[in-house]
């Protein structure tokens, strides 16, 4: 029989594929609280074996005060009894060591391998306290000076050493003390963090059960149940959503526009196939035919200039601002490309500009689209034998690009209302959508540029952009 499969709950693999705020938050704060037990058990440690030094040192200093007043108390020539080097040698936790030197003499009693300090002490001046080695092992020596009362020109220098297991046995003990109630405190610690982070958690709730209950509402979600440090998230949800409504307007004005525009051609349309499905003359079969072909294209132009002022109306700056071009050299190529079409429609398109690089930041796609949707109005409107123009220019920082025509021109009342979308000039004649300028217009914008009208010396009407010109020419 085959061993059975092994399987995991299925939120434990979640949980490893997704972050988790509250896991990571708790790890965070866990870390460094077992790093700071860890710290707190070395400086309890150390302090503990600070102070098990200091309270040995002052002992040490005391047995050998101890047993300099011994020696001013003995008889003449009286050496140490057996009981009392016992005592003084004699320690449960370790070893104790003592020798008597005397400065003619040498070592009277005690032990012989009791090195001397590097720094001898003074008479009168206390006892000294130094580290040294006793064959192979660390020891603490607490010597002072004492006159020799039996030889006035004589010194002793007495010497009492321990070994170090004492003390450090005692820091242990002191540490094994601590560790337990600094553990207790980590734990409580943790413990308070664990609320906090889990209570801090729910401050969230609110927002999030809004958001729930949210089903087409783009509005903004930044409210005053946010926390502070949420609010940088929630901004940012609300830039997303801005740009999300302006995407959807743009989508629904796309589709009223599209609606507003394809109504009457699909209409006459639908006229002329009806004209073509009734018994016909070869002249009315020819007319209803010609009829659809002239409402295909303008349902064609219109589609195109629809998308083309979507295009307009959704790019972003950066996204078109991102190349430096020469006009001096894109615009005579641009107005060129339309010269055989103005040429089919009877008028006389030309140029004029500088001949030195003019530079600005501008998308050259964005660009010709504006220059074609000019040049396309004039020749739309000028009328047959007129003359279009387009000018280039730079004076004073900036770069003026224009576009004139001879043509009947525009009213004066009517002209704060061009660029408009789907404005027609009331009797102006020719078949356009009323789109052409309002994608100039928004092109314009995009790319920094004041855009205006005004009748030319001629009569004709003047389209005039106002570009920021490049600081410098690129290597």
């Amino acid at each position: 029989m085959p061993a059975p499969a092994l399987s995991w709950p299925r939120h434990w693999l979640a949980g490893d594929r997704r972050r988790s705020l509250r896991r990571r938050l708790l790890l965070f704060l866990l870390l460094p609280l077992m790093m700071l037990l860890v710290a707190g058990a070395a400086v309890t440690y150390l302090g503990a074996l600070a102070y098990s030094n200091r309270i040995h040192d002052r002992n040490l200093v005391d047995s050998a005060m101890a047993l300099a007043q011994l020696l001013n108390q003995r008889p003449a020539g009286e050496k140490l009894t057996a009981q009392a080097r016992f005592l003084l040698e004699y320690d449960p936790d370790g070893r104790n060591y003592f020798s008597i030197r005397s400065m003619r003499h040498g070592i009277t009693t005690g032990s012989d391998d009791l090195a001397p300090s590097d720094h001898p002490p003074q008479l009168d001046r206390g006892a000294v306290l130094y580290d040294t080695r006793f064959f192979d092992r660390k020891i603490r020596v607490a010597a002072l000076v004492m006159p020799n009362r039996y030889e006035p020109s004589d010194l002793l220098t007495v010497s009492v050493a321990e070994t170090l297991e004492d003390r450090r046995r005692r820091a242990r003990e002191i540490l094994l003390l601590a560790i337990p109630t600094q553990t207790v405190l980590i734990l409580a610690m943790f413990a308070l963090v664990w609320f906090g982070v889990n209570h801090g958690l729910r401050e969230l709730q609110p927002l999030t059960e809004r958001l729930a209950r949210r089903e087409h509402d783009l509005a903004p979600i930044t409210d005053a149940d946010v926390p502070e440090e949420v609010q940088p998230l929630t901004r940012t949800i609300d830039g997303l959503f801005g740009r999300l409504r302006s995407m959807l307007n743009l989508q629904e004005r796309f589709i009223a526009d599209a609606a507003h525009q394809l109504r009457t051609p699909l209409a006459g349309l639908r006229v002329h196939a009806d004209r073509l499905q009734r018994p016909q003359t070869p002249e009315e079969t020819a007319d209803a035919i010609g009829q659809i072909q002239r409402l295909v294209e303008r349902a064609s132009r219109s589609t195109s200039q629809l998308l083309a002022l979507t295009r307009a109306q959704s790019t972003q700056v950066h996204d078109l601002a991102d190349q430096t071009i020469d006009l001096a050299t894109l615009i005579p190529e641009l107005v060129g490309l339309r010269v055989q079409e103005a040429i089919a429609a009877g008028i006389d398109l030309g140029y004029e500009g500088l001949s030195q690089p003019i530079w600005m930041h501008g998308s050259p796609t964005q660009l010709q689209e504006l220059l074609d949707n000019l040049i396309d109005n004039g020749l739309r409107y000028a009328g047959r034998g007129s003359m279009v123009t387009v000018r280039l220019s730079q004076a004073a920082g900036e770069i003026l690009l224009s576009v004139e025509d001879n043509g009947p021109g525009v009213p004066s009342a009517y002209l704060s209302q061009l660029g408009e979308r789907f404005f027609r000039v009331p009797g102006g004649g020719g078949d356009g959508s009323g789109l052409g300028l309002a994608i100039a217009q928004r092109i314009a914008e995009y790319h920094g540029a004041a855009l205006r009208y005004h009748s030319g010396s001629e009569g004709g009407l003047v389209v005039e952009l106002r570009f920021p010109a490049h600081p410098a020419e690129p290597a």
